[in-house]
C-alpha cells in the first residue's frame, strides 16, 4: 500500500504503471480498477481557475491509511495506491489517484468506489476556490 500526498502536478497513468511494476509481479492480479479525480474549471454554477488544496499534515495521512486498511480488511485485495494533491491545482490537473488491485474485477471495483467515497467524506481536506468573483472556501463536497 501507498498512500502519497504531493505538491505538484503528476500523471496518474505513470504512477500507476511505475507502482504495479514495483509492487506486482506480472500474473499476480487478475483486475485492476482506477479512479482519477480531475479538476474542474467550475463549481455550482461558476467559474474556478485556481483551487488550493489545504490539509492538516499527519492527520490526512492517517485517515487516509485508516480507509485504505478498512478496505483491506472487506476485500480481498492485493495492493493499493492513493495519490492526492495538496496545494494549488489548476483545471484539468488531476487531483486524486485511488488505483486497487485483486484478484477478480468486483472487488477491485467495489472497494476502489468505497475507497474514493470514504476519502471524500473523512479525509481532513478543507478547498479554496478563486475565480473571477474572488475567493471561496468550499463548505461541502458535491455528491458523487
Amino acid at each position: 500500500m501507498l498512500v502519497e500526498l504531493v505538491q505538484h502536478p503528476f500523471d496518474p497513468w505513470k504512477a500507476l504503471q511505475d507502482y504495479q511494476q514495483r509492487q506486482l509481479p506480472a500474473g499476480q492480479f487478475g483486475a485492476t480498477a482506477v479512479f482519477v479525480g480531475t479538476m474542474r474549471d467550475f463549481n455550482k454554477e461558476e467559474s474556478v481557475e485556481v483551487l488550493f488544496l489545504d490539509h492538516y499534515a499527519g492527520m490526512t495521512e492517517r485517515e487516509l491509511h485508516r480507509i485504505v486498511e478498512e478496505a483491506q480488511d472487506r476485500w480481498p485485495i492485493q495492493e493499493v495506491l492513493v495519490m492526492h494533491r495538496v496545494g494549488e491545482i489548476r483545471p484539468a490537473e488531476p487531483i486524486v489517484l485511488v488505483v486497487v488491485w485483486s484478484v477478480h474485477r468486483g472487488p477491485a471495483f467495489e472497494s476502489c468506489r468505497w475507497i474514493m467515497e470514504a476519502l471524500k467524506s473523512r479525509a481532513p481536506f478543507w478547498k479554496k476556490e478563486t475565480g473571477p468573483a474572488g475567493e471561496r472556501w468550499v463548505e461541502k463536497n458535491t455528491p458523487g
